[in-house]
């Protein structure tokens, strides 16, 4: 899903995790049909989100706001449309990986430290009320 991130060292990390999940076989069937352009456009979206919530982290905006939450709202539904069904519940395991798996964290404080952090609360924050816009 990461641009620049070798996936290949963690596949059998992965399939071993979640290789018994729904989640993980859609994933690998939807992502076994991308060609360049889909990755081209997916890591385009997925950086326009990661940008605009280093911007609010940066401008002092508060994680559990509107704003942040409604970015990633569009984080969880990015996931959502291009890997597998991403409820807000499982969105927040997913945040909690940003900040307690390093090839996850190292992956955010990249863009901005501390990001992996702001990151994490916002999505905790949405899919405790459900995420905007969502079902529970």
């Amino acid at each position: 899903m990461f641009k620049g991130f070798d996936n290949s060292p963690y596949e059998e990390e992965a399939r071993e995790r979640w290789g018994q999940t729904e989640a993980y076989r859609e994933s690998t069937r939807r992502a076994g049909g991308y060609g360049p352009e889909h990755w081209a456009q997916m890591h385009a979206e997925r950086d326009a989100i990661e940008r605009e919530l280093a911007g609010l982290m940066r401008a002092g905006e508060d994680p559990a706001g509107e704003r942040a939450t409604v970015a990633v709202e569009r984080h969880r539904r990015l996931i959502d449309r291009w890997f597998y069904p991403c409820p807000p519940q499982m969105h927040r395991v997913l945040g909690g990986m940003y900040v307690t798996d390093e090839r996850f964290a190292r992956h955010y404080e990249k863009r901005a430290a501390g990001l992996a952090t702001f990151v994490c609360a916002a999505i905790i924050a949405n899919a405790e009320r459900g995420g905007p816009g969502t079902t529970r």
